[in-house]
């Protein structure tokens, strides 16, 4: 190798050791407690469907991540106060939120269900999957507090009895200890948290899908402050990425029997 040669090899490798260094670092806000989507295991490590979607973006994009875990009613504020860059905490897609954060496109469906007593004979829903107001009236239902679901209930049915919770872990205990009559969570959660468990025994779930576009959004996006439209692309072309070569169903049937995105997205 010439002498120029070697000075410019040497030259080039300063050059991307100053990259490196220099990497972009995004913070991540998450609850950390949400299993299967972000929680901690026994050792200490996040992981989770939202942790995998985190790191498969991150890797597309040349992106370190800092986690930060946050209570989910303080989510949005904290994000808008600069404590993190990034939500990835399985936050649906909604127009009251996209007043004040912008979204990239969905990674996750985003729907709800009711989960209750098996014995319960309640006859909440008719035959066409429409809630029937007046049952409601009087049941103690369990929601996480600043949640889609108890946005569609304060909409849907105001007479029903509403216990707000911070964190969705306190709901099925409440559940089991009668504290509540039904509770109103992601069904996908639930049914491997709870009912595929010998604590959700003698439960079940109680209501259709519930996936109202007004109430539920689009899906589940990546949150990020307003303003950032090259941020934003890039997730965008990552998340399309993940679907396409098939890592968001990869990732998600580590957690489940089934892909829970929509594969058009990878068209759009």
């Amino acid at each position: 190798m010439t002498t120029v040669n070697k000075l410019l090899a040497a030259a080039f490798a300063v050059i991307a050791l100053g990259t490196s260094a220099s990497a972009e670092k995004l913070r991540v806000g998450m609850e950390c407690t949400y299993a299967p989507f972000n929680y901690r295991t026994d050792a200490g490590e996040l992981a989770g469907y939202d942790v995998d979607v985190a790191k498969g973006v991150a890797e597309i994009i040349g992106a370190e991540l800092e986690y930060v875990c946050q209570q989910w009613d303080g989510m949005i504020p904290a994000l808008l106060a600069n404590k993190f860059d990034l939500i990835v905490a399985s936050m649906s897609i909604t127009e009251s939120r996209l007043e004040k954060i912008d979204f990239s496109s969905p990674y996750r469906d985003s729907v709800g269900r009711i989960v209750g007593k098996s014995d319960q004979d309640l006859n909440l829903f008719d035959p066409s999957g429409n809630p029937i107001p007046e049952n409601f009236a009087g049941l103690r239902i369990g929601l996480e507090r600043a949640s889609t679901y108890e946005s569609w209930f304060n909409a849907k049915l105001p007479d029903a009895e509403i216990v707000l919770y911070d964190g969705s872990e306190p709901l099925y205990l409440d559940l089991v200890n009668g504290r509540v009559d039904a509770i109103m969570t992601n069904p996908m959660k639930a049914h491997l948290r709870f009912l595929a468990t010998d604590e959700g025994s003698g439960f079940e779930f109680i209501s259709p899908a519930i996936s109202e576009v007004e109430f539920f959004g689009t899906g589940v996006g990546i949150g990020l402050r307003q303003g950032q439209p090259e941020l934003k692309a890039r997730l965008d072309g990552a998340i399309k990425q993940l679907i396409n070569d098939g890592k968001l169903t990869e990732y998600a049937l580590k957690y489940f029997p089934f892909p829970i995105h929509n594969e058009e997205w990878g068209d759009s």
